[in-house]
């Protein structure tokens, strides 16, 4: 493979007036490297679709004021992360080093990317498959806390089987997130949005529809197995919203 060409070398200056020249923060520095390290490295895919959460929704409501705490889609699609691990494990596995070798794993630890001031940081919630929906909320409310205020330390950011990137409390309607390697797969969503859709006898339902966006390492996943993935995770959204 040939070296990339050197970045541009440009006088701005020449073309209008400038603003402030603000370097880059310790995150941002760091987390550059990776995330060129990961783009560069992993042959990237997104697989692309939707999830009928109507039922899940009305369920965090009824969940959220019996519990006396305001729930997000987050520990629900967590968990459903890691049960979907468990039965694709193909999801839940990495490259050794050699990329030759796949290293399989048997438990199910999800990285959740938060939106801190200084750049992006991944925690990462340890035996999804063992908490309640309440265990993860209070995790992700304490995690975030920290990663926003004191920042992370290394041990909370490692040991991801797969990371959630969630944008739909701004909007969008899909994107391509990057894989966390040694990860091999992210889900990324995006703002949820009211559809209609043709009910029983051609009548005019409205559902509400999630945007899902899968990126994965094409070395390991194929778009089959993508597609899977995905039309299983809103099976197992809607186990969720009746369990």
């Amino acid at each position: 493979m040939n070296a990339l060409p050197p970045w541009p070398e440009i006088d701005h200056a020449q073309f209008g007036e400038l603003g402030q020249i603000v370097p880059l923060s310790r995150i941002q520095k760091l987390a550059a490297g990776y995330l060129t390290r990961n783009w560069v490295g992993i042959p990237h895919v997104t697989h692309h679709d939707e999830a009928d959460i109507t039922e899940l929704d009305a369920r965090r409501r009824r969940d959220g004021e019996a519990g006396g705490r305001k729930l997000t889609l987050t520990p629900y699609l967590m968990k459903a992360l890691a049960a979907l691990l468990a039965r694709y494990p193909q999801f839940n596995a990495s490259l050794d080093a050699s990329g030759q070798n796949l290293v399989f794993k048997k438990y199910f630890h999800v990285g959740m990317a938060i939106d801190t001031p200084n750049g992006l940081l991944v925690a990462v919630l340890r035996d999804c498959d063992r908490k309640s929906v309440f265990d993860l909320a209070e995790e992700i409310d304490t995690l975030a806390a920290k990663a926003r205020t004191r920042g992370l330390p290394m041990k909370d950011m490692v040991g991801g089987c797969i990371t959630l990137s969630s944008l739909g409390h701004i909007g969008g309607t899909g994107f391509t997130p990057i894989v966390n390697a040694p990860e091999v797969a992210i889900l990324g969503v995006t703002r949820a949005q009211w559809k209609p859709r043709r009910g029983v006898g051609d009548a005019l339902e409205w559902r509400l529809m999630l945007p899902l966006s899968l990126s994965y390492d094409h070395r390991v996943i194929n778009g089959a197995d993508a597609a899977r993935f995905t039309a299983a995770l809103e099976a197992q959204l809607g186990e969720a919203a009746s369990a």
